[in-house]
């Protein structure tokens, strides 16, 4: 590994990014559905945020690291200020970009989260809501996966039809704008400012997402299928939406709430993606417990000294496992969803237990094993190192938390899937550290 190449991975720290893919296919899970393109780029999306958010931590941080820490990348002269921003910038452009392939919802989620992450950095990271924001990313990047998984399984048309926001829902070109076209300059805890480098950039990112998720097809008109009332027979309801409520299309006798009708006799679900995310909320809101807990005790491991918030965590660590394995009952009434994904979806019996004990017991066990006893240490010697090291294992244990989530609702396979990052990230764990 190059000097350079080396710099670059301890200032993304990239072995924490084993810790990302698992948002996404716990997402997927959560909502009944194997994952497919939209969880692929969900994940993609969720990396290069992930990574945004590193690169702009250290350049926000590079005169507290100076002092704490001088041998990180920016303060030890191996990265310049200016070439670490301009990185959180092209990088969370690129998330924006992906996002925005798996659907306009998706983009929305995407666009919460990578607000989240840049207030967090500059604003956010040294106050009282600094862990509430992280807690907020972690489940927004859960939430991601799960809506960019069910805008691209509603068939052909899901990124242009079917993951369209149903009425009243903020629009991401309105998010978009709200969040990266913002002129006024931030400022860090300490009051500086930070205006000038961070809204030019905040300003060419917005721009680069609105050129590339701009519709420029020419919107086709589709035959029109209302029929004259005097032309009906007497009784006979109009033909798209027989029950006399937009939206609806009778199909073998049946109503198909949510649904309206293409040309050549096909469907198309509106607004599917939004029971997907109530259905994702619960499993998104154990991972960002599990970030708060973390994140509380991360703001210690400089200089130590703290019992009482490390042994916060263990019990927060010891509930959220109480919880996982229980077992998630269904997948929160979301509907299956006929097409290509059709074979792929599986969607637990109401009110049964959704993965096997044995598989599900063994993961919440391996979460609890992985983040407890480093806590326990450092709650019993509240040293810089041992609090440090407790930061790390919480970081490692999100990827078994992730698993236990997928598996709770059904995803075995993905469950294992997840699990199978670990090795992978303990391996580079030893050459790049986590924090």
């Amino acid at each position: 590994m190059t000097a350079a190449v080396r710099a670059w991975a301890e200032l993304l720290r990239v072995s924490a990014l084993f810790t990302v893919p698992g948002d996404a296919l716990a997402g997927a899970a959560v909502i009944g559905r194997r994952p497919n393109r939209g969880t692929a780029l969900a994940v993609g999306a969720s990396l290069c945020l992930y990574e945004a958010g590193m690169a702009l931590n250290d350049w926000a941080d590079r005169d507290e690291d100076a002092v704490d820490r001088p041998h990180r990348p920016i303060p030890s002269g191996r990265i310049t200020p200016g070439a670490a921003l301009a990185a959180a910038g092209a990088l969370t452009a690129a998330g924006l970009m992906l996002a925005a392939r798996a659907g306009r919802p998706a983009l929305t989620v995407a666009t919460g989260l990578a607000a989240t992450v840049w207030a967090y950095d500059l604003r956010l990271k040294h106050t009282q809501a600094g862990p509430a924001a992280m807690a907020a990313a972690r489940a927004l990047d859960l939430l991601l996966g799960a809506t960019a998984t069910a805008g691209a399984g509603t068939g052909a048309t899901s990124s242009r039809i079917a993951a369209l926001p149903a009425a009243g829902a903020v629009t991401p070109s309105a998010t978009t704008t709200g969040f990266v076209g913002a002129s006024a300059p931030f400022r860090s805890a300490a009051g500086k400012r930070r205006g000038g480098p961070v809204a030019r950039l905040l300003g060419r990112i917005g721009r680069a997402v609105a050129t590339a998720t701009t519709d420029r097809e020419p919107r086709r008109a589709e035959p029109s299928r209302h029929v004259p009332v005097a032309s009906r027979p007497v009784g006979t309801a109009r033909t798209a939406g027989a029950t006399g409520t937009p939206g609806v299309v009778r199909s073998a006798g049946h109503a198909l709430p949510g649904r309206t009708a293409l040309p050549g006799g096909a469907t198309r679900t509106m607004g599917a993606v939004h029971p997907a995310v109530r259905a994702a909320v619960p499993a998104a809101a154990l991972l960002g417990a599990h970030t708060y807990a973390v994140t509380a005790v991360s703001r210690h491991e400089a200089q130590g000294g703290s019992t009482a918030v490390p042994l916060g965590a263990l019990a927060a660590v010891a509930a959220l496992g109480a919880v996982a394995v229980r077992g998630q009952q269904g997948s929160g009434g979301l509907p299956r969803i006929p097409g290509r994904d059709g074979p792929g979806d599986h969607h637990p019996r109401p009110g049964t237990p959704a993965s096997p004990g044995v598989l599900l017991t063994a993961l919440t066990a391996t979460y609890f094993r992985t983040a407890a006893e480093p806590l326990l240490h450092a709650a019993l010697n509240p040293s810089a190192p041992l609090t440090q090291r407790a930061v790390g294992s919480g970081i490692r244990a999100m990827i078994p938390l992730q698993a236990a989530l997928a598996a709770r609702a059904g995803g075995a396979a993905t469950g294992l899937a997840v699990m199978g990052l670990v090795p992978l990230a303990r391996t580079l764990a030893r050459k790049v550290s986590l924090t």
